[in-house]
């Protein structure tokens, strides 16, 4: 019982203790959780306090970085500027002292031209005054004079060079002709050469005549594009399987038969196609034109043609001379005219290669003026050749007078090769000059882009500037352009005059 009570009054005391030393425990650790709080903040505002520094001097020392290279950069430019303003003082200099030698110069050019004109006027002075002495002494005037001396000398000089003549003439007739002929008929018999003769059609098979239909398209806008793009007159008739080209040009009869041959073999016939194939066409034919020239200037042995002077006798084999082919023409002309050469001992190279330049004027004579051997000529200078050649073309139908012996022998090629049997036509010759004619009259009239004379002269094809010339216009050109042709020409039957105007619009999906 009394264990009892003792316990009961303890209890309370024991629990008052307890509170006690845990309070006093719980005041320690949160006294030392305040000394640990406070340590690791000054800790921290520490280490800020270094990077802070850190970073400081880190800016600095960037900033003396960039300091230094803007410092460099001023002293370069400033060097340079300074290097500059000296050569600019340098040339300044330079121009004054030149514009004072100049005054200089110039000063003396007015002293000596003052001398000059005094000296001329006193040398006047003084002959005035023997020719009027020596006009008192003879009796005559300086007129009368100088026609006595005139006559005499002229009846002497005529006197000699008769008798010169007469002497030439008398040793160079005995042997000149003979060896002229041997010369010509030997010159002849080793060049061998065949006779070319051109029509102005050219005919393309058709695998059926299915086949004109596509060629010809709905409404016929197959054929009309080709006939505009390349210039020439399509017949498709009743023959069996044969489309008919028409046209004075071989260059463009030839385009538009490899044109529509690829578009029978490729099947696909439209106007962009057509298009397609006639610009591929004639690019692959300005190449083959090359090669042509190349080729003929091989088999010559002619080294040292420029590229353009090959191009330009490449063209040559689709130009034709009274029917006969020029390039073969031109390629005889220069085995005829080194033959010849050859046989005189002359200068065969040059003799061979102004045979074969000698007609190079006309395969350009839509682009040049004048007479064909003339533009040939300035051809030739603008290829680089040299002055004997340039002569020889332009002197082999004596538009100049010629300076060598091997121009002359180039005019005498040039006439055998074009008087041999069957070489030439005259009538095929005055046929093209007529078609050329037609087309200059309607290239005449301003807002004309292209025009073709087809159908053997029967028609002219016009095509205008549509941004140029309206439809009113164009009613009224035509009917201006057929009057200046029966004005200008003579030719049998009717011309007809097809004006076009066409507004094409092109746009793409993409």
């Amino acid at each position: 019982m009394v264990l009892t009570i003792i316990l009961l009054c303890a209890l309370p005391v024991v629990g008052v203790l307890g509170f006690g030393v845990r309070s006093y425990l719980g005041k320690i650790k949160l006294n030392s959780a305040e000394a640990r709080s406070h340590r690791i903040l000054q800790d921290a505002i520490k280490e800020a306090e270094n990077k802070r520094k850190e970073l400081l001097l880190e800016a600095k020392d960037q900033m003396l970085k960039e300091k230094n290279i803007l410092e460099k950069e001023m002293r370069d430019r400033r060097g340079e500027l300074q290097g500059i303003e000296k050569r600019l003082i340098q040339k300044e200099e330079g121009l004054d002292k030149r514009l004072e030698q100049v005054d200089k110069q110039e000063k003396i050019l007015q002293m000596k031209e003052q001398e000059t004109q005094e000296k001329e006027e006193e040398l006047h002075k003084e002959f005035e005054r023997h020719r009027k002495e020596l006009e008192r002494i003879s009796g005559m005037s300086s007129d009368e004079a100088k026609n006595l001396l005139l006559k005499n000398l002229e009846n002497e000089v005529r006197f000699e060079a008769s008798r010169l003549i007469n002497k030439i003439d008398e040793e160079t007739k005995r042997t000149a002709e003979k060896k002229a002929k041997d010369i010509i008929i030997g010159a002849i018999q080793r060049n061998a050469s065949d006779y070319t003769s051109e029509s102005t059609i050219t005919t393309v098979s058709l695998p059926s005549d299915e086949m004109k239909g596509r060629i010809i398209g709905r409404e016929g806008r197959n054929i009309r594009t080709l006939e505009n793009l390349v210039g020439v007159d399509m017949i498709i008739d009743d023959t069996p399987e044969v489309v008919v080209i028409s046209g004075f040009d071989p260059v463009r009869r030839e385009i538009a038969r490899l044109s529509l041959e690829r578009l029978i073999q490729n099947g696909r016939i439209h106007p962009a196609r057509i298009e397609e194939v006639v610009e591929k066409v004639t690019t692959e034919l300005e190449e083959a034109m090359l090669e042509e020239g190349e080729k003929a200037a091989y088999e010559l042995g002619i080294p040292g043609i420029s590229k353009e002077a090959l191009y330009s006798i490449g063209k040559l084999k689709y130009r034709t001379s009274y029917g006969q082919n020029v390039l073969s023409h031109s390629i005889e002309v220069a085995n005829l005219a080194a033959v010849m050469a050859g046989e005189l001992n002359l200068d065969v190279q040059m003799a061979k290669r102004a045979g074969l330049l000698h007609d190079i004027g006309k395969g350009s004579m839509v682009e040049g003026e004048g007479a064909h051997a003339l533009v040939g000529a300035d051809m030739a200078k603008k290829f680089g050749e040299m002055e004997k050649v340039i002569n020889a073309v332009a002197s082999h139908h004596n538009d100049k007078e010629p300076e060598s012996y091997e121009a002359v022998l180039v005019q005498v090629a040039d006439a055998i090769s074009a008087s041999r049997p069957g070489a030439r036509k005259e009538s095929l010759d005055t046929y093209l000059k007529r078609l050329d004619n037609l087309e200059k009259i309607a290239l005449s009239f301003k807002g004309v882009d292209k025009c073709y004379a087809i159908q053997a002269g029967r028609e002219l094809r016009v095509i205008v500037n549509n941004d140029i010339i309206s439809d009113d216009r164009a009613e009224t050109m035509a009917r201006e352009i057929a009057n200046k042709i029966e004005s200008e020409l003579k030719y049998p039957g009717i011309v007809r005059v097809t004006l076009i105007r066409e507004t094409r619009i092109i746009d793409y999906a993409k």
